[in-house]
């Protein structure tokens, strides 16, 4: 994130969305030379605010000279009109009250015979399209057939209303019935023959498709972006702030008690921007429709008191820290450290025993572990208290590392190590990373906690397990493995490169050239690939049937050769929720395209690829409960399958193959499948007995035996241990002692 209002050029644009403000315009202002013009224009002042919405204001319309309609959660739409002697505030005209959930785009129809005071159509989450006589105050049309939130609308020159859904489609409707739909992405168009693309980003093009400018600055997602005749563009963000650009340059930042989540130009270039806390505010650079001095030192407080509540200083969250009365109390030991609040700061002081008094140490400030983590953020579409960004380096990307306050670290640091294919010698310094920046630097482990499967407690390195009878309960570094490892990380610009290229030579084929993607479909690719990446937003991100289905296309009809990229794309599809979702409706339909596709790869000849592609898909079906009955039904037959393969298999096959065993092992432990974990801890052991394995590849199958105690007995696992415990590499080591300790 580039913490900064700044300016890059850049010759082509992200296929969708990023938390960044991304707006490209005109070519010919990213060559004009900077003359400080832009620096030195008028400021923004509040100039009123309209209040009158219960809960956040979600859109705004301008209706030429008549008024301003908003939007809000709070299920209406309100027109507000000039006041009669005071023309720069606005009073609240009308309430139209007909939508069930949270109404969201509005668009303006001026006035004519039909409509003598002009007309609103309204869009909502409960999928309505809403046709409104603002004469009446009454609905005169109700559009259905959207299957999901409408998120945008316009009105074209022959009245026909056009809407835009998170169903994907976009719809036309004349006399309150649909005309025509067709799946495109939510468009507008603006000045100067731009088209504004909106998503989570917003991206400017001209209509000739040449290199804009980009700029950046916001530090959280864009909702809302419009332009003026002047050449000045606001923009408003989940950040809470609305930025005023002007020639490529961020010359003002304003910022608010809450999200922004509309932000629109009047014609004398007013900004009016519609907020979180439900007001309503407009902006002026004249000083004659500035607001009152009362009013703007009440603004001001409240933006105070805002930031106040919400900063933190060292973890420390700045509202709860004492004033400087505090600093009246001696304290007790030399040394003594303590945080007080002065102003918007935090500041630490040292008690002096010798002289009696407080010395100033100095302001407290967030350290770079404060800034990796944000709390009571999403990750693959589960709120966590913090989302951590940890950087392991060797040019690798950033790595997530989500974290509950009431998860036992060991446990946690743990489970990521081995999702992440990184050694367990990190385990402390993960530990430590993780309370550090948690704010839990005297976690002591909850002497109560008893392991399911072994009843020990939490491991603690350097320290022994306490328990609660006089036997002392063994201590378990490795086992039992518990939750399911999945393969997260994905080169998608690889995939998608690798899937354009085959798609070339389907389309140079005459024989085969029906099996090819149009380039709609390519750039439908390019965008379900945008939506798998931006895990953060898997809450709020959706999925749609279309793309289930533009999958299954190529599962089914492409050759087994090309298969492998489609089987890598679909490993990330299952992971965001909507996905396994789809690929599960599908399954149910008669449609069961995951058994189609795993016998086409298990056949001979087989190809190395789609092996490990489709290892690390199954793989990844574990992470969803919904999968997990089609999982048990064709375990038996996936594991005998691909064991006849190993034979082609390649470092990162044998990885897959021993995490796919893993997530068996605990899947059958769930449903007490004692049959299933014979057969899972057979093949596990012949990976742990073969001495042409890499670490990591025993170090799964080892700790799957560990899983499994009573067959592992039968089996005569003792001997494995004791290899195991022999090893060179001390994480398979470990695991070899515990497993020696368990079954003893």
């Amino acid at each position: 994130m580039i913490p900064s209002c700044q300016s890059r050029l850049v010759g082509s644009p992200p296929p969708f969305a990023v938390a960044d403000l991304s707006l490209r315009l005109a070519s010919s202002a990213a060559r004009r030379p900077y003359d400080g013009a832009a620096a030195s224009m008028a400021q923004y002042h509040l100039s009123a605010q309209l209040r009158g919405h219960e809960d956040d204001v979600r859109g705004i319309c301008i209706c030429g000279d008549a008024g301003i309609a908003t939007s809000s959660r709070d299920r209406t739409v309100r027109f507000w009109t000039q006041h009669p002697e005071k023309k720069h505030e606005y009073v609240l005209s009308k309430t139209l009250v007909g939508h069930s959930s949270f109404v969201g785009p509005l668009a303006w129809i001026p006035p004519s015979d039909r409509f003598p005071e002009g007309g609103l159509v309204s869009g909502g989450m409960d999928t309505l399209v809403l046709l409104w006589d603002l004469h009446k105050g009454e609905v005169v049309e109700t559009m259905k057939g959207h299957t999901s939130q409408v998120t945008g609308l316009a009105v074209d020159n022959n009245g026909d209303i056009i809407s835009s859904s998170m169903d994907c489609t976009v719809r036309r409707w004349r006399n309150g019935s649909a005309v025509e739909a067709q799946v495109i992405p939510q468009l507008s168009f603006g000045k100067e023959g731009h088209v504004y693309i909106h998503s989570q980003d917003m991206q400017v093009w001209a209509l000739t498709g040449q290199p804009l400018l980009e700029m950046i600055g916001h530090t959280s997602l864009v909702y809302s972006v419009d332009a003026h005749s002047s050449g000045v563009i606001v923009s408003g963000s989940e950040d809470r702030s609305a930025k005023i650009w002007k020639d490529g340059i961020c010359v003002q930042s304003i910022e608010h008690p809450g999200c922004i989540w509309g932000a629109k130009f009047l014609e004398n270039g007013d900004i009016v921007t519609a907020c979180s806390d439900g007001i309503v505010r407009i902006w002026t650079t004249d000083n004659n429709r500035f607001c009152s001095d009362e009013e703007l030192a009440a603004f001001t407080d409240l933006i105070s008191q805002y930031t106040l509540s919400r900063k933190t200083v060292g973890g420390l969250k700045l509202s709860d820290l004492p004033g400087i009365e505090a600093l009246q109390v001696p304290g007790n030991s030399d040394g003594q450290t303590l945080i007080v609040r002065e102003g918007d700061n935090g500041v630490a002081y040292s008690w002096n025993s010798k002289e009696l008094k407080w010395d100033k140490i100095g302001e407290v400030v967030d350290g770079p572990g404060d800034a990796a983590a944000a709390p009571g953020q999403f990750h693959d579409g589960v709120r966590y208290d913090f989302v951590f960004n940890v950087d392991i380096g060797d040019g690798e990307p950033m790595r997530k590392l989500p974290y509950n306050r009431s998860d036992d670290p060991y446990a946690v640091a743990d489970k990521w190590l081995l999702k992440e294919n990184l050694p367990l010698t990190y385990r402390q310094q993960v530990v430590e990373f993780i309370l550090q920046n948690s704010g839990q630097n005297n976690f002591v482990p909850d002497p109560s906690f008893r392991d399911p499967y072994t009843g020990a407690n939490a491991y603690v390195p350097g320290q022994s397990a306490s328990s609660t009878v006089s036997a002392p309960k063994p201590t378990f570094k490795h086992i039992p493995k518990n939750g399911m490892l999945t393969f997260e990380t994905a080169q998608f610009e690889g995939i998608l490169k690798k899937l354009s290229e085959f798609n070339a030579t389907l389309s140079s084929n005459l024989e085969q050239k029906e099996l090819s993607l149009s380039e709609i479909e390519l750039s439908r690719l390019a965008a379900i690939a945008k939506v798998l990446k931006e895990t953060s937003f898997y809450h709020t991100s959706k999925l749609a049937d279309a793309d289930m289905t533009l999958l299954l296309k190529m599962l089914k009809s492409w050759p087994t050769q090309m298969m492998f990229p489609v089987i890598d794309f679909l490993r990330m599809f299952v992971l965001h929720p909507d996905g396994a979702t789809l690929l599960l409706k599908a399954i149910e339909s008669g449609n069961d395209v995951l058994a189609e596709t795993f016998h086409k790869v298990v056949t001979p000849p087989v190809q190395p690829p789609n092996v490990l592609t489709t290892l690390k898909a199954v793989t990844n079906l574990f992470d969803k409960p919904c999968l997990h009955q089609w999982l048990r039904i064709h375990g038996m037959e996936i594991i005998d399958s691909v064991s006849s393969c190993k034979t082609t298999f390649s470092k990162n096959a044998h990885l897959a193959y021993s995490t796919l065993l893993l997530n068996y092992a605990v899947l059958s432990i769930e449903s007490k499948d004692e049959q299933s974990q014979a057969q899972i801890l057979s093949a596990a052991l012949e990976i742990a007995e073969d001495d042409t394995q890499d670490a990591d590849s025993k170090y799964r199958a080892l700790m799957l035996n560990g899983l499994v105690k009573s067959i592992a007995l039968d089996l005569d696992v003792k001997s494995v241990a004791n290899t195991a415990r022999a090893s060179k590499d001390s994480k398979i080591a470990e695991v070899g002692a515990d497993i020696e300790l368990l079954t003893r």
